[in-house]
């Protein structure tokens, strides 16, 4: 039951980082490459006409982690307070940025909004990769100073970044040098992602344009992977160890390396939909590989005292996990009946769609 509730909410934090991930991106090509006001209405109309729908996905993954692994919820919830507070008020000026720009037509009052959609979108997009980069290093967890455990062996505090900047420090913070490698990472990836959705959503003058940004972005992405790679072997020299002891594993990375591949065709491909399906596979793959390097562990402990946190010693009751099942399914069905209709009633371009006014 602990490992059917690990692969459900997988999923759900992947379908958030999916649909909510072009959103992200569309802020950043919005802050940078967007410079006619037609363009930038558009662009934040492809982006604000879906958000509410796609943060959806964060909910029920926030939920469904308190209902089957609510030690680990617990844990990581006051460890990562600080980035938490960082990332709700990040969440809250991208979606007034959204709703606010279009409430007046003055010019000072649109560009106001559009550097809080599209600085808030940056910096959600880094500090999720960051977050991500937190997992994979894993944390001092009991707070372990001198052999002692400050805290029970489950918890943990991280302050946003220790004096050394280092991931290899006995007492590593939020920020360092390897989880910031990982936040540009995201960034780059949901860049893409975002320039795919607004070629395959509008007629934006600057689509073509686009194309070539995704281009060279996918360069600096394919560096920027393997120089993570490296150095995720300096931090952790059994980053890969999953990929080698389960050998079906392998295919989330193949998903990954696909996206990538097919990202260098993009001003070939035919479709619109086409880019956006490979960049869909980068983000699904991005985040898939990095859980199943760890798998069954969920949060590393980069001390000797206390155990890591895995799917198995942060788990509910198995009555509590199978009660939960009823209800998941319920929620499941409404999550996927609300994301069909609303995708549905916004098919195709949305240019010619009101929004914000």
């Amino acid at each position: 039951m602990e490992v059917f509730w690990y692969i459900i909410i997988a999923t759900v934090l992947a379908m958030f980082f999916i649909l909510d991930g072009y959103d992200f991106g569309t802020g950043i090509i919005h802050l940078f490459f967007a410079k006619k006001e037609e363009d930038k209405e558009v662009i934040a109309k492809s982006a604000g006409l879906f958000w509410d729908s796609n943060e959806v996905w964060l909910v029920a993954a926030g939920g469904m982690l308190f209902m089957a692994f609510p030690t680990f919820y617990a844990s990581v919830f006051s460890g990562f307070y600080l980035p938490l507070i960082i990332v709700l008020w990040l969440i809250i000026f991208r979606a007034i940025g959204l709703e606010f720009r279009g409430q007046f037509h003055y010019q000072m009052w649109k560009d106001i909004w559009d550097k809080s959609f599209g600085v808030a979108s940056l910096l959600l997009a880094l500090f999720f990769g960051i977050a991500l980069g937190n997992i994979v290093r894993g944390v001092n967890l009991g707070g372990v100073e001198n052999g002692v455990s400050v805290y029970e062996g489950h918890y943990f505090f991280l302050p946003l970044w220790d004096s050394t900047f280092s991931p290899l420090s006995k007492t590593p913070g939020i920020i360092d040098w390897f989880t910031i490698i990982i936040g540009l990472i995201s960034v780059v990836t949901l860049a893409i992602h975002g320039a795919n959705w607004i070629i395959l959503k509008t007629n934006s003058s600057i689509n073509n344009k686009l194309k070539g940004v995704i281009f060279k972005l996918n360069i600096v992405l394919v560096i920027l992977t393997l120089f993570s790679i490296i150095v995720w072997q300096i931090v952790n020299p059994n980053a890969l160890d999953n990929f080698i002891n389960r050998p079906y594993l392998i295919i989330f990375p193949i998903i990954y390396i696909t996206g990538l591949v097919g990202l260098f065709f993009i001003k070939k491909l035919k479709k619109d939909i086409y880019g956006f399906t490979f960049s869909t596979l980068l983000v699904l793959g991005g985040i898939t590989s990095s859980l199943a390097s760890l798998f069954p562990v969920i949060l590393p402990s980069i001390n000797n005292i206390n155990e890591s946190l895995t799917i198995y010693n942060t788990s509910a009751s198995e009555y509590g996990l199978s009660v939960a099942l009823n209800w998941g399914i319920i929620g499941f069905i409404l999550l996927f009946v609300y994301m069909i209709i609303q995708k549905r009633l916004m098919g195709g371009k949305v240019d010619k769609m009101d929004y914000g006014h």
